[in-house]
């Protein structure tokens, strides 16, 4: 595994919170106070850092990180991105994550091979799975968008199987 796919963007480095070196935290995170379930987090290129302090603020998280004593210092960190290892993610048994779902094949319920997972993302109303075509496809798509949506258009997830089950018309 590259270093580059092992790491996870879980936040990024807000503005500065007063003057004794507490940050704005911006949390991608499901629940965004879960982000300090993760430690050490690794800010920019790699820089290691561990959270002294946190809390909310209005609506917000605010949080004071070890090393970082003064609003300069703050500013300097400001706009980095939280990232972290995806080992220190908890196992999911009957579950999964994003990451895990990238580079699966995607068959029909029919048996059409669609391609492989390229990209996951959010929309305001669903998630959305980029799937890059085989450059044989015979219907000529280079890439679909299909919608993540269980028991409407995703069928089955098999991890083991590395595959993803649809309900999809692969000329669409």
């Amino acid at each position: 595994m590259s270093v580059a796919s092992d790491t996870l963007i879980v936040g990024k480095i807000g503005a500065p919170y007063g003057v004794k070196g507490w940050v704005k935290i911006n949390s991608f995170t499901q629940n965004a106070e879960s982000i300090f379930d993760y430690e050490p987090w690794k800010l920019g290129t790699n820089q290691s850092v561990q959270v002294d302090q946190w809390r909310f603020h209005s609506k917000a998280l605010v949080a004071k990180l070890v090393g970082v004593e003064t609003r300069e210092d703050a500013e300097l960190i400001k706009n980095l991105d939280i990232s972290i290892s995806s080992s220190q993610l908890p196992e999911l048994e009957n579950d999964f994550y994003w990451k895990d779902l990238i580079g699966m094949k995607v068959i029909t319920d029919k048996g059409y091979d669609l391609g492989t997972v390229k990209e996951l993302f959010e929309t305001g109303s669903n998630d959305v799975m980029m799937v890059k075509a085989n450059p044989n496809d015979g219907f000529g798509q280079k890439e679909r968008l299909l919608p993540f949506i269980f028991d409407q258009v995703v069928v089955e997830v098999d991890k083991q199987g590395n595959t993803i089950k649809v309900d999809w018309d692969p000329a669409f």
